[in-house]
């Protein structure tokens, strides 16, 4: 049997139980330069994204003002995130897709409502850090019937970057610019013809040409838009470059390209494996894993394929698994630190029996015990 941890070979190292230290610490984000000063009024967040009023202009983001308590007695703690319920992830999600699919009909006019997507990317921030239900819908390959692709190309990528970059160590402000360009860095294919995307495995020397233009026609775009974070446009234009200069349009190496871009990049690649344009079947989300990590490693930095992967997990929830027992179970919980060794809930014995009663199993306490590929909800 093809053992799991060879996907990830070089980029997370499975350690026994009783040799594991603390998790690692987080890789520091890269510098990268400060927002433009505020000059326009904030734009209080609404929940309604309708694109057909004026554009706006962007929300700055302002830090709250600090008091002194009144009185000598203790403030009441703050809850924690994780007391807090989160935003309904299907709602919000929705309403990306929709604001994003409406944006089409802006391609042409020189304004945008940056107000609205900024507060809408904030709602995304807070609901992901407090559960990851919007992350797991977002990776959900099912694709909504009549949705635009780009659309919804878009918006899986903006929240799958968005937990990518709160997992490296992104501010709040950082993850609002990296946010508002992944909701936007493929706009410019709504520029060329529909058959482009709908063929792209099969694309003639023009037509390749022609596709490889749309990071600088998103570029483009978005600069006429005029973005509150200027670093946004220059995030879109190099999603396509990758580490070893194989990218455009510029060929640029690894330290030359924007790290939010790296990011994005990372995120477009995986989203395209598990929901493609084209009828290329889709890749469950461990079968896209192994695919970057067997043949594109040299193209992200391997700090993000192991942050991608701590998130995604090889197998994440809902995944159904045989054991090295031949048990067969569902994923329940990923583990971050070790995304080998998730939560499983055994469903038949080794025989293929089914259980009375689920068992539930923590692989990360079971150290003889391993995961050797996942199967088909009733297959082998």
């Amino acid at each position: 049997m093809v053992r799991m941890s060879d996907l990830v070979r070089g980029i997370v190292r499975e350690t026994p139980p009783a040799e594991r230290a603390a998790p690692a610490e987080r890789t520091p984000p890269p510098e990268r330069p400060a927002e433009r000063p505020a000059e326009r009024p904030a734009v209080a967040p609404t929940r309604r994204m309708s694109l057909s009023s004026p554009a706006e202009a962007p929300a700055q983001r302002t830090e709250p003002e600090r008091h002194e308590p009144p009185s000598p007695e203790p403030a009441a703690p703050e809850p924690r995130a994780a007391e807090v319920a989160a935003e309904s992830a299907e709602p919000l999600f929705g309403e990306l897709l929709a604001f994003l699919a409406e944006a089409r009909g802006l391609l042409r006019g020189s304004g945008f409502p940056w107000g609205r997507l900024q507060a809408l990317v904030d709602r995304c921030v807070t609901a992901l850090a407090r559960s990851a239900d919007l992350f797991w819908l977002a990776n959900n390959p099912a694709a909504p019937a009549g949705a635009d692709y780009v659309a919804l190309h878009q918006a899986r990528v903006c929240i799958m970057a968005l937990r990518i970059g709160g997992g490296v160590g992104y501010d709040r402000a950082r993850l609002h610019a990296l946010g508002m360009a992944a909701a936007l860095f493929d706009v410019g294919l709504w520029q060329l013809p529909d058959t482009i995307l709908r063929k792209l495995d099969a694309l003639s020397g023009d037509e390749l040409a022609l596709w490889r233009s749309h990071p600088k026609l998103s570029a483009d775009i978005v600069s006429r838009w005029n973005p509150p974070v200027e670093h946004i446009v220059q995030t879109i234009l190099q999603h396509h470059e990758r580490e070893q200069g194989q990218g455009f349009p510029q060929g640029l190496h690894g330290p030359a390209i924007d790290a939010d871009a790296k990011i994005i990049a990372l995120v477009d690649t995986y989203s395209a494996l598990t929901l493609p344009p084209t009828s290329r079947p889709r890749l469950r989300p461990h079968e896209a894993i192994r695919d970057i990590v067997k043949t594109r490693n040299d193209q992200f930095p391997s700090a993000l394929i192991k942050a991608l992967l701590s998130e995604i997990s090889v197998f994440p929830p809902g995944t159904v698994v045989r054991l090295n027992t031949e048990e067969v179970g569902r994923v329940i919980a990923v583990n971050r630190n070790h995304p080998l060794r998730p939560k499983v809930e055994v469903l038949a014995d080794g025989k293929g029996q089914r259980l009375p009663a689920p068992k539930l199993i923590d692989l990360s306490e079971a150290p003889f015990l391993y995961i050797t590929g996942s199967v088909d909800e009733g297959g082998r």
